[in-house]
């Protein structure tokens, strides 16, 4: 008679696994840095589409999200497009303080991978 085997595959990251101290202050890091970067992709489309400050969500997206763009003001001029109806403005300080949280939520996660002293994968 022919012998059944049975095998059992455990893949890292299953269901049943559960994520470690590190690893979950990384998913809060990487998913507050998230919403930033969505609030600040807001605002550049709101400002390029030349939005109208009488609407409360386009107010409340530039409220919220001028405190973090404050720090890069002024390192370039904004470039302006008038239409018949709106303005365009193209802010470049909008756009480097994307690139500036992108890196900075990645270099606060490397740095809790070095004080973890967890195994890290390649």
């Amino acid at each position: 008679m022919s012998e059944v085997k049975k095998e059992t595959i455990i893949t890292k990251g299953s269901s049943t696994e559960k994520a470690t101290k590190p690893q979950t202050v990384e998913y809060i890091i990487y998913f507050l840095f998230g919403l930033l970067e969505i609030l600040l992709a807001f605002r550049l489309v709101f400002k390029l589409a030349g939005a109208s400050l009488s609407s409360g969500f386009v107010t409340f997206i530039y409220g919220v999200t001028r405190i973090f763009i404050l720090p890069f003001e002024g390192i370039f001029r904004r470039g302006f497009t008038e239409g018949i109806e709106t303005t365009s403005v193209l802010e470049p300080s909008t756009l480097v303080s994307i690139v500036v949280y992108i890196l900075l939520a990645w270099g606060i996660v490397k740095l809790i991978h070095v004080f973890s002293r967890e195994k890290q994968e390649s």
